[in-house]
């Protein structure tokens, strides 16, 4: 019995979380009517207790994970510069396809308002301060202290002040191999710390998803479902209509031919991970004409910082939360969201659910409470896997693309009139 416990995944203990803290709090809300024992000791003691105990911890970790991972991660991507046009035009691309799938996010959330109906009671709106004006907003991106940035846990600033330091580590090369070193070591501990936080997640999101469903009942059912609904539309558009476009507009080339011949790789990926996937995902591009030269960079590229989906859930959550919360967007806090989920899609660390870690990350920049996490977290970790699916699709088709306008791609072989030659795929 034991060991089939251990054998559970961190994704299905926190699921089970979701699920045994939903049932928990409807039962709390339907037969426990003694005001101590629910609201007193339940409510704001145990299930506060538990809730807040993670949210903090995962917000511990936010500033030095991030910082870390983009220092480390901008001074190993602009190696790239080697490579000429093809890595700057496939980062380009990645990070395109990344603002188009948040901006739609907010844009479809807006509209469908899946929060409207859902109150919370643990922060008050007017708490929230997150317009400003487009002058300010650009000012307050630099740093004038980046200690203080650091300290203050101002994100914006301390992610100029990351892809700056990753610039100049890169450039220095030999020069910088000891403070270069520090914070690659720095990655790995702040990625094992992540680890080690998320074992505390199913714990964490059952006293959340109690405390909500303790306090509001089966109320609070259908704006999570809209929640879920909402992403996953975003999460469809994304990939059945930008990408698809985006393939057309570029190479003029079949979108159904495509994913004819890249369904296997989409159903492999669905409950696996974006790193998993890149041996098959580089077999299937062979397969469809694209030069292994180009794929066998693009593509592990790709599984480290093009996160479309997680965007796109960040720009979902930050829309929801801040309907939950009633405040208001601005325009510039629009435009914030928009960078700081792109950045923050880019950081986020190889390990199971931390793209909610950096989520906190995008609550920050705009001021929003983060409370609200650990009840997303619950419901996001059914939808990680169609996330995946969106990542490794959206690696493809814009290897696809670069390869096609750097002339590295039969198109013959796409279209079916030629046989891929595999004779030198191993070497």
């Amino acid at each position: 019995m034991l060991n089939r416990l251990k054998k559970i995944s961190l994704g299905s203990w926190i699921i089970i979380g979701m699920i045994l803290g939903l049932i928990f709090g409807i039962i709390i809300n339907l037969f426990i009517h003694d005001p101590f024992i629910k609201d007193v000791v339940l409510m704001n003691n145990v299930f506060y207790l538990g809730g807040n105990v993670f949210i903090k911890l995962m917000k511990m970790l936010v500033v030095p994970l991030v910082f870390c991972s983009i220092v480390v991660g901008v001074a190993s991507v602009s190696d790239i510069k080697t490579l000429g046009k093809i890595g700057g035009s496939t980062i380009l691309i990645y990070l395109f396809t990344t603002a188009v799938g948040v901006t739609i996010a907010l844009l479809v959330t807006g509209a469908i308002q899946p929060g409207a109906d859902l109150t919370l009671v643990d922060v008050a709106p007017s708490s929230v301060t997150v317009n400003q004006s487009m002058t300010d907003a650009v000012l307050n991106v630099i740093p004038d202290n980046p200690i203080n940035s650091l300290a203050s846990g101002d994100m914006l600033p301390i992610i100029i002040f990351a892809c700056l330091l990753g610039f100049i580590l890169s450039k220095l090369k030999d020069e910088s191999k000891t403070v270069n070193k520090i914070f690659v070591e720095g990655d790995r501990i702040m990625i094992e710390m992540t680890a080690l936080v998320m074992k505390f997640a199913p714990i964490g999101v059952f006293c959340l998803m109690a405390k909500t469903f303790g306090s509001l009942g089966s109320s609070a059912t259908l704006p999570l479902l809209k929640y879920c609904g909402c992403l996953l539309l975003c999460l469809a558009i994304q990939l059945l209509i930008i990408y698809p476009s985006l393939l057309v507009a570029f190479t003029r080339l079949n979108p159904i031919t495509f994913f004819r011949k890249f369904l296997p790789v989409m159903i492999f990926a669905f409950p696996s991970t974006s790193t998993a996937t890149i041996p098959i995902n580089l077999e299937k591009l062979t397969e469809m004409g694209v030069s292994k030269d180009v794929s066998s960079f693009t593509i592990p590229l790709g599984a480290t910082i093009n996160m479309d989906g997680t965007a796109i859930m960040q720009g979902v959550a930050v829309m929801f939360a801040a309907q939950v919360y009633g405040v208001d967007l601005g325009t510039s806090a629009l435009i914030t969201v928009i960078i700081t989920a792109v950045i923050a899609s880019v950081g986020t660390a190889a390990v199971p659910s931390a793209g909610m870690v950096t989520l906190s990350m995008v609550f920050t920049s705009v001021g929003l409470p983060s409370g609200i996490i650990g009840i997303i977290m619950g419901i996001d970790s059914i939808l990680n896997m169609c996330r995946t699916t969106v990542n490794i699709t959206g690696d493809a088709i814009c290897t696809i693309i670069v390869s096609f306008k750097n002339k590295a791609m039969d198109t013959d072989i796409f279209n079916g009139k030629k046989q891929p030659d595999f004779k030198n795929y191993f070497n």
